[in-house]
């Protein structure tokens, strides 16, 4: 949707205005809140497209690598979160439980005992 963000600069408060591609630097945007023309564009966060290979790559880099102590469980689920992160995709119900239960400390070998099916088999398991 094509929503553009301002920052007023007479009553100081930050808008966000729903405009047209057609209207967008033909009219003369209006604060909502104290009908103020001086409004100036505040650019919102960007996001850079990375393919697949780059996301993995950087997942595996040794800096990213550094901190993952696989005898501490809040780590190994933070890294899992973020690895699930950076695929861009759900991983489901049973992944979020895992990542869950490693984050709140329980080990990996408690958890693989609680949930034999884990993974759909013993190669999927938690094994490191």
């Amino acid at each position: 949707m094509p929503y553009y963000d301002y920052q007023c600069q007479d009553c100081r408060r930050r808008v966000r205005l729903f405009m047209t591609y057609a209207e967008y630097g033909r009219s003369q945007p209006a604060c909502p809140h104290c009908q103020s023309l001086s409004l100036k564009r505040r650019i919102g966060r960007i996001a850079l497209a990375k393919s697949e290979d780059a996301r993995m790559d950087a997942m595996m880099d040794d800096s990213a690598l550094a901190n993952l102590d696989e005898n501490d469980p809040k780590a190994l689920g933070r890294f899992m979160r973020q690895m699930s992160h950076e695929m861009g995709e759900d991983l489901g119900d049973e992944f979020s439980e895992v990542v869950g239960r490693l984050e709140s400390g329980e080990s990996p070998e408690s958890i693989e005992k609680s949930m034999p099916d884990l993974g759909g088999g013993d190669e999927m398991g938690l094994d490191l």
